[in-house]
């Protein structure tokens, strides 16, 4: 029988295993490793002694403690003078024979792991929205001059020369629709929500995409029936997905055994940092769209949500920048995690404020 503390061993991330005070009971080597500290130095000590005063980390091990399963939160900062700067993913899970038992498990993440994840899409969409007002303003009314000054000239030219105003008006309508499709970035009015049935909304992407540019492609649900729903725009939400399957579905094109995988999921404890505060987003529901073509290119991966990016030859590059505008209207993220024959886009969103309270109440009427 293989000993389990040599499969611990054997893991790169630091494991700690807590009793119900708190105490540490069991560190791998990782975790001597990342605390600068041998396993008999840990052992006589508390969690409260090796975190930072006040971390993020002593709540979780009560959460999970208390609650019974499992927790995971991103990007908890456990920077202190003895560790230097440290950044990780924290998960903690319940001991199951182990009454107040807990495992903790830190991810380490480096600085600019921090600042690519940090809701990355916001950042760029912030930056299309800048672009899309100057264009709209510096460049669309100039363009109106100059194609009323080619219909002007058209009249009195000859049939040659009527070829060039022609291509004058093309051109600057081609910039114009360009501009158009911009626009949307600089619409900064407040969407409206309510609870939308995110189920609905894939199985209507769904079929619009079999019915046309996914005709030849297999599509797999993987829903968890039991999700509530998500506080948002249904247009929109469409708009997001019908994107993201597109994108799916032109990644295999051509390709016979091509799949889009869609998969929905309720993460309990997941939290997200928002940058230059203390406040942590709730993002419980996740949606993501998985399909087996080449994956995208490892050159464009940290620009993938950036205007003007795309790897499609008549592509604009803006379809994943709305995207991302779209979502972090919503309050939520949206992450690409891309190799060969899998790439899976993941989209994390608020439930609707009552869907909340239900399940809060149905949780607190189990534990009593």
């Amino acid at each position: 029988m293989l000993d389990p503390s040599l499969v611990l061993g054997a893991i790169p991330n630091p494991i700690l295993v807590l009793d119900g005070s708190g105490d540490i009971g069991y560190a791998n080597p990782a975790a001597e490793q990342f605390f600068d500290s041998g396993q008999a130095v840990l052992n006589r000590q508390n969690i409260r002694d090796v975190v930072p005063f006040g971390s993020p980390i002593l709540e979780l091990v009560s959460q999970v403690q208390r609650d019974r399963y499992v927790v995971s939160e991103y990007d908890v900062d456990l920077g202190s003078p003895r560790l230097g700067e440290r950044l990780v993913d924290v998960q903690v899970s319940p001991v199951p024979e182990k009454e107040d038992f807990v495992i903790l498990r830190l991810d380490e993440r480096s600085m600019a792991a921090k600042i690519d994840r940090q809701l990355t899409h916001r950042g760029a969409a912030r930056s299309v929205t800048g672009m899309a007002a100057i264009l709209a303003h510096e460049v669309k009314n100039p363009l109106s001059g100059i194609r009323g000054a080619a219909q002007l000239l058209e009249a009195s030219v000859n049939q040659a020369d009527r070829e060039l105003t022609r291509l004058i008006c093309d051109e600057a309508d081609r910039i114009c629709a360009l501009v158009d499709g911009m626009e949307v970035f600089s619409d900064k009015r407040p969407i409206e929500r309510g609870p939308v049935n995110i189920h609905q909304v894939l199985e209507h992407v769904r079929r619009v995409a079999q019915a046309g540019f996914g005709k030849n492609v297999r599509f797999i649900e993987r829903y968890d029936p039991s999700l509530p729903p998500v506080y948002g725009n249904r247009d929109q939400l469409v708009q997001i997905f019908l994107n993201l399957v597109k994108n799916a579905a032109e990644a295999i094109d051509g390709d016979p055994g091509g799949e889009i995988i869609l998969t929905t999921a309720y993460r309990h404890g997941v939290r997200l940092a928002v940058r230059g505060s203390r406040d942590r987003l709730h993002l419980p529901l996740e949606v993501t769209v998985q399909d087996n073509g080449p994956g995208v290119p490892e050159d464009i991966r940290p620009y993938l949500f950036d205007a003007f990016v795309t790897t499609k030859p008549q592509g604009s590059g803006l379809g994943l920048a709305l995207v991302a505008k779209i979502i972090g209207d919503h309050g939520g993220v949206i992450e690409c995690d891309s190799r060969p024959r899998r790439t899976v886009f993941s989209a994390r969103l608020p439930v609707h404020t009552t869907a909340v309270d239900a399940i809060t109440a149905d949780e607190i009427g189990e534990q009593a």
